[in-house]
C-alpha cells in the first residue's frame, strides 16, 4: 500500500496521527494508497516552516521571485505526461483533460511570470508643495489554500502561483481524494529554486481546516468547494481576521435561442454537461431552449448525440469522459437522477445502468437526460455534480434570463445565438458573475479573473488575475516631503495638498 505524506519545508514528512484516508482508483474501485491526515500540530508545524520562509522570500526582488516562477513553468510543462496520468488515476478525468486541468492552471504560472510588472504601485509627484505620494505593494505573510478534488493542479496553481510570486509563503490543503499531484507540484517547485518552507503541503479533514482557518499567523485563506463549506470557511476565517475568497457550487445555465446553431449548441453543451463526469463547477447542466419548437428540435439532436458518446477508463484515448471519484460520489449523483423522476420530471435517458466490461467495480456511471424539468424542483435548484442534463423550457427570452438570474447559484451562463443584440442584452442584465456568448465554460483566461455571484462566491475578491495580486497583497501608501528653508509652524488643521 502506497503512502502519500504530508510535504513540509521542503521534505515528505510521515502523518502522526494514525489517521489516514482512502485514495481510490476510480477505474477498478480499489483503493490505491492511503494519505495520512493532520493534527493540529502539524500544522502548526507547517505554518513555523512558512513564517521562517517567508521572512527571507519576501526580501527576494520580485524578478528573482519571476525566475523561479518561469522554471516552475518549465518543469511542470516537462513533467506533464506524469502529472496527468497522476492526476487521471486518482479522479478518474480521462487523460486528455487531466493535461487540459494542468495547462489552466500553468496559465496562471505564466501570468505570475510576469509579476515585477502587477506590484508596480502609483506614484504622483507634486500632489502639494514639496510632496508625492506613492504606493507600493507588499505580501501579506503566510497564506493557505484549500482546494477540492476535481481540479487538483489547475485551482491549487491559481492560489499558490500568485501568492508566492508576490513574496508570500502558502499552505496547500487538497482534497484527501486525489492528494497526489499537489505533492508533486511542491516537489517541483523546490526544484524550480523556491526555498523550503515557500509552499508547504498538509492533507487533512475538518480538523486540518479548522487549524488553518484559527491560525494567528494565517493571514488568507482561498476554498474553492461546495456553497456550504465555502460559507463556513468564509464565516469561520473572517471571525479570526483573516482574508477570505470562497468559491462555492453552481448551477449553470446554457439559454438556446431560436436562431442558434443548433448543431454547434448541441455538441458545445454536450461536452459542457458531461464531459469530466459533469464534476466541474463550471460544468453546464441546465439547457433552456427558447420555445417549443426550439426545445423538441434541442432534444432530439441531443438524444443523438448521447448516443455517440463513449464513457471509459481514465487511459481510453477515444473516451469522451471517465468515472467519477468515488463510490459515495456515484450513489450521491445516482440519488439524485431517482429524485428527479419522483419529482416528475421526463427522465429521457437514464445513465445509472451503465457498466464497462472488465470494470465493473468502477465508479461509473452514463450520461443521464431529463426533459421538463420544473424550477420548483430540488434536482434544479441544488447542484448534482455528476453527468446529468436537465432541460428547463421557456416561451420567451425574458423568461429565460430570469432563470439563472433567480437562482441561488451565479457563477456561471451561456447563450446561444447568432443575434448580437439579444447577446449583448443578456449579458448586461443575468444576474450571474461569468458569461458566455457561444462559449458554453467561460472560465476566463488567466489575466482576467474567475468568480462568481450570490452563494457561487463569498468574499468579494476573485481568483488569479490581477484580483488575485490585490488580494494577496496588502497596499502601503507614503507621503513624502522634502522642505527647504526654515522650520514651519505646527500645523493644527488636517493637511490639505492646496
Amino acid at each position: 500500500m502506497r503512502d502519500i505524506t504530508h510535504f513540509i519545508d521542503g521534505a515528505a514528512v510521515k502523518g502522526t496521527s494514525g489517521l489516514h484516508g482512502d485514495v481510490f482508483n476510480p477505474n477498478t474501485g480499489e483503493v490505491q494508497a492511503r494519505v495520512a491526515l493532520a493534527t493540529v500540530g502539524e500544522v502548526d508545524k507547517a505554518v513555523a516552516s512558512a513564517v521562517r520562509a517567508q521572512q527571507t522570500w519576501a526580501l527576494v526582488n520580485p524578478q528573482r521571485r519571476a525566475r523561479v516562477m518561469f522554471d516552475f513553468k518549465r518543469l511542470v510543462e516537462a513533467n506533464m505526461n506524469e502529472l496527468a496520468e497522476m492526476l487521471s488515476s486518482e479522479h478518474g478525468k480521462v487523460v486528455a483533460d487531466s493535461k487540459g486541468d494542468v495547462q489552466r492552471g500553468l496559465e496562471v504560472i505564466e501570468f505570475a511570470c510576469g509579476i515585477p510588472h502587477a506590484l508596480k504601485g502609483e506614484y504622483t509627484e507634486g500632489a502639494g508643495p514639496g510632496i508625492d505620494v506613492y504606493s507600493m505593494r507588499q505580501p501579506l505573510g503566510v497564506c493557505a489554500g484549500i482546494t477540492p478534488f476535481n481540479f487538483p493542479a489547475m485551482i491549487p496553481m491559481w492560489m499558490f502561483g500568485i501568492s508566492i510570486a508576490v513574496g508570500n509563503s502558502f499552505i496547500l490543503k487538497p482534497s484527501e481524494k486525489d492528494p497526489s499531484v499537489p505533492v508533486r507540484l511542491a516537489e517541483l517547485m523546490m526544484e524550480a529554486g523556491a526555498p523550503k518552507g515557500v509552499l508547504n503541503v498538509i492533507h487533512g479533514d475538518k480538523v486540518s481546516v479548522d487549524a488553518i482557518l484559527d491560525h494567528p499567523d494565517i493571514k488568507a485563506v482561498s476554498f474553492v468547494g461546495s456553497s456550504d463549506i465555502a460559507h463556513y470557511v468564509y464565516s469561520r476565517g473572517t471571525a479570526a481576521g483573516k482574508r477570505v475568497q470562497a468559491m462555492g457550487g453552481a448551477k449553470n445555465h446554457g439559454i438556446v435561442m431560436p436562431d442558434a446553431d443548433l448543431d454547434q449548441a448541441v455538441k458545445d453543451i454536450s461536452g459542457a454537461a458531461f464531459g469530466s463526469a459533469g464534476e466541474r463547477c463550471m460544468a453546464l447542466p441546465v439547457v433552456v431552449p427558447v420555445g417549443q419548437k426550439t426545445a423538441e428540435a434541442f432534444r432530439e439532436k441531443m438524444l443523438a448525440e448521447i448516443e455517440t458518446l463513449k464513457v471509459g477508463v481514465s487511459t481510453d484515448a477515444a473516451a469522451q469522459y471517465g468515472p467519477v471519484v468515488t463510490a459515495a460520489h456515484r450513489r450521491r449523483v445516482s440519488d439524485y437522477i431517482q429524485l428527479g423522476v419522483d419529482e416528475g420530471a421526463e427522465l429521457v435517458v437514464d445513465g445509472r445502468g451503465f457498466s464497462l466490461q472488465g470494470y465493473d467495480k468502477g465508479f461509473f456511471i452514463g450520461p443521464s437526460l431529463f426533459d421538463k424539468v420544473k424550477p420548483d424542483m430540488r434536482t434544479y435548484q441544488e447542484e448534482i455534480f455528476g453527468p446529468v442534463l436537465q432541460i428547463v423550457r421557456a416561451e420567451s427570452f425574458e423568461e429565460a434570463v430570469a432563470l439563472p438570474s433567480q437562482h441561488q447559484y451565479g457563477n456561471g451562463v451561456a447563450i446561444f445565438t447568432r443575434n448580437g443584440r439579444a447577446a449583448r442584452e443578456f449579458a448586461a442584465q443575468v444576474n450571474v458573475g461569468m458569461v458566455g456568448i457561444n462559449v458554453p465554460i467561460p472560465v476566463p483566461v488567466a489575466y482576467h479573473t474567475f468568480g462568481g455571484w450570490k452563494r457561487s462566491a463569498f468574499g468579494d475578491t476573485n481568483q488569479h488575475g490581477m484580483e488575485g495580486v490585490r488580494f494577496y497583497t496588502k497596499v502601503k501608501t507614503i507621503t513624502a516631503r522634502w522642505p527647504e528653508g526654515a522650520v514651519e509652524d505646527s500645523a493644527f488643521v488636517i493637511p490639505t495638498m492646496g
